[in-house]
């Protein structure tokens, strides 16, 4: 008697009758069918090799387990690593929050009853605003690169220009998403040219920066801090020239440092935009990102952004208010396929998230924080400074990050790091994306970063070094 096969309970369409219903609903009678766009060479031929299935919950649960518990995770290791995703503090309430089912499974379409998620993105707005100091903030971007290329698309409309100027010290991945997306159109409307940073103090070259302005220049764009962690003390000296060339001033800027250090919009910048990661959001895997784009009240501006945004209005019952959509009509959502840019499903959930933190910490906690991570980043790169053979690579005053050389210790940053793992910490991120730069290091140090955590790896680091 030949075997029955079992069908995982938990994928209803995997059940052959059902399967076979729905094939014979849309007219095929191979599954295979579906795939027929897919070129014969691309196609896998053979069976999966898949685990016996689980049939009850608890098998499932457990396994589960037991495959993530093989992970290496900022939960049970020492984490310095940062370049855009760094390991910060989640309060509890964030989480109570946003694992709330009417926000976790809440879908970003236009469900009218949806009243409270409506209120819920309206107070992210206007947190987010007064954080950076902005007349305007809309839905959330996928993520902070996603944001800036947006933002690259929106000068070019803005100004008719076609070239934005970059450092080349920007974040090698930001840089990345910026590119494949102001190249998505069959002809790019948006030229990138790198500018170069001072080798001693990882700022922008302002020489090499009046060399590339011009009058086709749409934006000069900055990394506030920048991606070597170095706070751009030049930063209102190149708002000046932008604006002296006729050219948009654009500054990512990372939220967690604005507790303590001066918003974009007050030493020149037109539009801030960047990643709410920062925001007490959790490291994992890729997720819990969303970017943010804050704009001036002027119609040239607003005009250009694609996404929409909560507006509330007073009802005519005295005292209540109704939250409701902005921007419909301007935006991709009414244009649809007529819209400059496109935005499906956007990061609400972390949106939302943001909010709650920034309701918690207020001004004060956002000062509290910032000044926590600059102590510690200090005291870090003091104490690592003093092992042999390591050095601070850049001098400029830092937030959070900073940059190590190990050219003089004999090693590359790959053994070392790997060194690191030995004692349960993952080291800097190692900048092979500049080779000018030697066997460097990113080091990142938040808040959740403690005296004894550096103190550990610097003992592990004079143990690997010998």
């Amino acid at each position: 008697m030949a075997k029955e096969k079992i069908v995982y309970p938990y994928i209803p369409n995997s059940v052959p009758e059902i399967k076979a219903e729905m094939m014979k609903v849309i007219g095929i009678t191979d599954e295979m069918e579906l795939y027929r766009d897919i070129p014969e060479q691309l196609r896998y031929k053979k069976d999966l090799d898949l685990p016996e299935p689980k049939l009850d919950e608890y098998s499932i649960r457990r396994h589960t387990l037991e495959l993530l518990n093989k992970n290496a995770n900022t939960e049970n290791y020492i984490s310095f690593l940062g370049a855009g995703c760094a390991k910060h503090y989640t309060p509890a309430i964030c989480d109570e929050m946003t694992g709330r089912g009417e926000f976790l499974t809440a879908y970003a379409g236009a469900t009218m009853g949806d009243r409270g998620k409506w209120q819920a993105i309206w107070e992210y707005q206007a947190q987010m605003s007064e954080l950076l100091d902005v007349d305007f903030i809309g839905f959330p971007q996928y993520d902070g690169p996603w944001a800036l290329a947006h933002v690259m698309r929106m000068v070019y409309r803005i100004t008719g220009r076609s070239k934005v100027l970059v450092p080349k010290s920007i974040n090698p991945e930001t840089l990345l998403v910026a590119q494949n997306y102001v190249d998505s159109l069959e002809k790019p409307v948006v030229d990138i040219v790198l500018v170069d940073y001072n080798p001693e103090t990882g700022l922008l070259d302002l020489k090499d920066l009046q060399a590339k302005i011009s009058d086709d220049v749409a934006a000069i764009v900055i990394e506030n801090p920048n991606f070597f962690g170095m706070v751009e003390t030049q930063a209102e000296e190149i708002g000046q020239i932008a604006k002296k060339a006729g050219a948009e001033f654009v500054v990512y800027a990372d939220p967690i440092s604005l507790g303590v250090m001066e918003t974009p919009v007050n030493y020149g910048a037109a539009i801030t935009c960047g990643d709410l990661h920062s925001l007490g959001c959790h490291v994992a895997a890729g997720g819990c990102h969303g970017g943010f784009v804050g704009l001036p009240n002027d119609q040239k501006y607003l005009s250009n952004y694609k996404d929409l945004a909560v507006s509330v209005y007073p009802t005519v019952e005295d005292g209540e208010y109704a939250f409701i959509w902005h921007n419909w009509e301007e935006g991709s959502y009414g244009l649809r396929e007529d819209a400059n840019e496109f935005t499906g499903t956007a990061s609400n959930l972390w949106a939302i998230h943001a909010a709650v933190y920034l309701t918690l910490m207020g001004p004060k906690g956002m000062e509290e924080v910032g000044n926590t991570i600059m102590k510690r980043s200090q005291y870090a790169a003091n104490r690592l400074s003093k092992i042999k053979g390591v050095e601070i690579k850049f001098q400029a005053p830092f937030f959070q990050e900073f940059v190590l050389s190990f050219d003089k210790t004999g090693k590359t940053v790959g053994e070392i790091n790997k060194g690191l793992l030995e004692y349960k910490i993952f080291g800097g991120k190692d900048l092979i994306e500049f080779p000018e730069l030697g066997q460097s290091a990113l080091y990142c140090v938040t808040e959740v970063v403690t005296k004894e955590d550096i103190d550990k790896l610097a003992w592990a680091l004079e143990k690997i070094l010998g």
